[in-house]
């Protein structure tokens, strides 16, 4: 066969494999004419594309193999991380050339193998520089310093790369004297060497030698104005920051979004949009700071608007912002907005991945829909920690404990170790549910079972279940015998228990030591009063009011919200401006003729005024949270539940009307306040009234 015609049918089949097209490449090579060329070509074109099981087979069917076919099915290997195979390959190749040896060190350094990679280096001694920075490299990562000076020290002849290598290594563990040193005898610096040493007292907190040897350097790159901006913005020198920023010839995308991410961290989100306009070009990182920015600072309507006008703007959304964007509407409730980014997700293909799929459960319980949750929970392919403390704690703070339990029992049974958050999560399932003997037998247990030493949550969660179950002697001698100083969280634990079992001699004992501890703490005066209302100390109210007002505190005012048609409707305490109000109060009205009839009868007690019975009544009948359910009703079709997000704790005397409403209006009711959800129907609640 003539040679043109060899080349014609491999210059075909080279465009086909460069352009993807396998079906139309493998049709012609198995009609061609083949030499080895094709063949070797045939079987590059596979593994450059990861078709690793394709190229194997073709590489075991050829009828003769060179070094380049061998190198090409051991780069294969090492490139998909399959060091055993790689290695499989090199012992058996006839012929080995310097990338063959390369290579496969390669594949041990990356993998962490380096004992192995060790191994292979002593037994042939002639390398390329390139191994030899390889192999070093490989130890500087795994901090193994002492190993990299030696072969550095070993080292027939080093170049940049080999100074940086060991110089940056120094700087990264902290040995300052090591890395000046090596950086004064460095027969060559490059701008890496010179950054290498500046980011190395960046990183030791010494601000000013860092900025000394940046401004020594002979020329700087983007990224040794963006190491030493990245150093004031870690120790919180934003002056000099902006300044720098603001000399840099050409700011790079990485400099503007060291400088977005800083402001939005101190919470200055105007500067961080102002620089986020200016830019002349922004990436996916860009976009997911400003909207982490927003979300983090409580402004999530306007990172909603932030995520719409990025797809618009035809970014792609990566893993980090569908997590943030999953993470606003997780905070805000906004389950159809979550619903549409769930559809962006599994667009992007990362459902079944483990960082979205973590946020995608998270919002889904933080939205009151715990089957949706469970549904993605179960679809993660490989679940983390996070997944597992996620789904549990999702079905504890739903009031399902014994589903938060079974998650635990399965976590166990999968080889996953329990941490302290899972423990967290365990006690606050039994706390929420009553299972006060089972809970208290995880606490015991928890460091001789699961290795996790109990800290001050599972403390202050074994002490509200002991006392939400009336053992509040037990409870008392928990907090005495605890091996550090009970905190506000743990007194605060005691007080809502006392309050719920009416010892108030506890509840003044438990509430003085937390304004001991933090005299601003206004929901613990609020509970302290409504202590004092409900046995009509209406002195002892006044009492606490004038304190409050003496050290400043304010109460919280309590707001509910509900989600309609992807509009957030926010509602306060007797709410006068949202346009419906007519509407919903009389509606209101008529349940409020029907609850009573179905036996309902308002707690006045709970009211912290001392005024008059039907005035207390007239209070309660306009919380929020039952302004905001009524409206739910009125506007969401019917078969679909009603979710109401409160910020503070549902009242009592709201808890029991919407028992009544649920049964009522034959709808599925789910609450969220600050501390659990509540899933109410046909006159019950998913917390059995132990809340």
């Amino acid at each position: 066969m003539p040679l043109r015609n060899y080349v014609s049918y491999n210059a075909m089949l080279s465009g086909y494999l460069r352009n993807a097209e396998f079906s139309l490449a493998r049709n012609l090579f198995d009609r061609m004419p083949k030499d080895l060329f094709s063949w070797n070509l045939m079987l590059s074109g596979y593994v450059r594309n990861r078709r690793l099981r394709d190229a194997r087979v073709l590489f075991d069917s050829m009828p003769q193999k060179d070094v380049v076919s061998w190198n090409a099915m051991l780069s294969g290997y090492v490139r998909s991380g399959h060091v055993d195979e790689a290695r499989e390959v090199f012992d058996k190749m006839p012929h080995k050339n310097s990338i063959s040896w390369n290579g496969l060190l390669a594949a041990y350094v990356r993998s962490g193998r380096l004992e192995e990679g060790s191994l292979l280096f002593e037994s042939k001694s002639d390398w390329e520089l390139i191994s030899w920075n390889c192999l070093m490299g490989g130890y500087v990562k795994r901090s193994m310093l002492g190993d990299a000076r030696l072969l550095f020290d070993q080292m027939p002849i080093r170049d940049v790369v080999s100074w940086n290598t060991m110089i940056s290594g120094y700087a990264q563990d902290g040995d300052l004297s090591q890395a000046r040193r090596l950086f004064e005898e460095s027969p060559v610096r490059d701008v890496f060497t010179w950054t290498a040493m500046v980011c190395a007292y960046v990183q030791n907190g010494m601000l000013d030698e860092a900025r000394r040897v940046f401004n020594e350097m002979p020329q700087r790159r983007e990224m040794s104005y963006n190491a030493m901006i990245a150093g004031y913005v870690q120790y919180k020198r934003m002056d000099m920051a902006r300044e720098l920023f603001e000399e840099m010839p050409f700011p790079n995308i990485g400099s503007w979004n060291i400088m977005i991410s800083c402001y939005c961290q101190e919470g200055d989100v105007a500067q961080a949009r102002n620089l986020f306009d200016r830019m002349p070009q922004r990436d996916s990182v860009s976009w997911a700071a400003i909207i982490a920015g927003y979300a983090q600072n409580g402004h999530y309507e306007e990172a909603m608007n932030m995520l719409v006008e990025m797809k618009r703007d035809g970014e792609g959304l990566n893993r980090s912002t569908l997590c943030c964007a999953l993470s606003t509407c997780a905070h805000i409730a906004a389950l159809e907005l979550g619903k549409q980014v769930h559809g962006q997700v599994v667009k992007t293909g990362y459902e079944n991945g483990c960082l979205v799929g973590n946020a995608l459960v998270g919002m889904y319980c933080k939205c009151g829909c715990i089957d949706e949750a469970y549904e993605v929970f179960q679809g993660i392919q490989r679940k983390d920690i996070v997944s597992w403390n996620t789904m549990l704690s999702g079905y504890a703070r739903h009031g399902f404990g014994r589903l938060a339990l079974t998650v635990f029992e399965s976590m166990i049974t999968a080889g996953v170790k329990p941490d302290e958050i899972t423990m967290v999560g365990v006690l606050s399932a039994c706390s929420h549910n009553g299972l006060t003997d089972r809970g208290t037998e995880y606490f015991h247990s928890m460091d001789k079972d699961y290795g996790v030493k109990p800290n001050s949550n599972h403390y202050t969660c074994t002490v509200d279940l002991l006392g939400r179950a009336g053992r509040l002697e037990e409870a008392q001698n928990l907090i005495r015998n605890m091996p550090f100083e009970p905190d506000v969280a743990t007194w605060g634990a005691l007080l809502g228990a006392s309050r719920i079992h009416g010892n108030m001699e506890l509840s003044e004992k438990a509430a003085e030591m937390i304004f001991k501890m933090e005299p601003h703490n206004s929901g613990m005066y609020v509970l302290l009063s409504n202590l004092y209302a409900a046995s009509g100390r209406w002195v002892d109210v006044s009492k606490i009011r004038l304190k409050m007002r003496e050290v400043g505190v304010q109460k919280t005012p309590g707001y509910s919200w509900v989600e309609v048609h992807n509009k957030i409707h926010t509602f306060t305490v007797g709410d006068c401006f949202h346009p419906e109000k007519r509407r919903i109060y009389a509606f209101l009205e008529e349940l409020d003729l029907e609850m009573k009839q179905e036996g309902y009868v308002p707690s006045t007690k709970l009211v912290l005024h001392d005024v008059e019975e039907e005035e207390k009544k007239h209070m309660l009948k306009y919380h929020s949270e039952k302004i905001a359910v009524a409206f739910g009703i009125l506007t969401i079709p019917a078969g679909r539940p009603i979710r109401v997000m409160k910020n503070l704790r549902v009242c009592e005397d709201c808890h029991n009307a919407i028992k009544h409403i649920s049964k009522i209006v034959g709808r599925l009711i789910i609450l969220r306040d600050s501390h659990r959800f509540h899933h109410f129907s046909e006159g019950i609640c998913s917390c059995g009234d132990y809340w």
